[in-house]
């Protein structure tokens, strides 16, 4: 388990995100938080001295609303539509070598992720078996369906909550495990 640092989803996941498996975040409403549950994860991994992966699919992430010493620790992968996205995501979990990746479809027509056969997931998934890496999809529908965790988004935030600090919003972010499946050799170990 790799802790958030964000207490909703550490307490809901007993502990943290799962390493070697897929994780998948739905928001399907806009104003739900997703942006500011990515930047508390990049800004976690930063103070940590590791490294991040966000596999930006649509080309939307703002990096002017970040320190120095978070970018320094980002790996920014810029793509136009999911299909370059998957590529990208297959290539950075076939490295073996970093340990948390984001991908984040969040904003990419709904037309772009059906495109996306459920045999890419499950290919992602027998990779990401093999790591230790955390690996997280930030969707706006569930779209994974070999997610081993599934966590829903249901926070409303309204403009006069973005005069807030990050750390008082992070508080207010809603979030509901929706979907958790143990790994097949886990499954083995407690059935043997």
């Amino acid at each position: 388990m790799w802790p958030t640092g964000i207490a909703q989803i550490d307490a809901l996941l007993c502990g943290g995100l799962l390493k070697g498996g897929i994780a998948e975040l739905v928001n399907e409403r806009k104003n739900s938080g997703s942006a500011l549950l990515i930047s508390a994860l990049l800004r976690k991994a930063a103070s940590e001295n590791q490294i991040v992966t966000l596999i930006d699919g649509n080309d939307s992430f703002d990096p002017c609303a970040f320190e120095k010493e978070t970018l320094s620790r980002l790996l920014w992968v810029r793509c136009q539509h999911a299909g370059e996205a998957m590529k990208a995501v297959d290539l950075i979990l076939r490295d073996r070598n970093l340990p948390l990746v984001l991908l984040d479809l969040t904003i990419n027509p709904a037309k772009q992720l059906r495109k996306i056969p459920p045999s890419a997931w499950y290919r992602l998934q027998r990779i990401a078996e093999a790591t230790s890496t955390v690996f997280l999809v930030i969707t706006p529908q569930p779209t994974v369906g070999c997610a081993q965790i599934r966590l829903g988004l249901s926070s409303r935030f309204t403009l006069r909550d973005f005069q807030a600090e990050p750390f008082e919003l992070l508080e207010k972010l809603k979030v509901e495990l929706t979907q958790h499946r143990l790994h097949l050799a886990e499954e083995k170990v407690e059935a043997g």
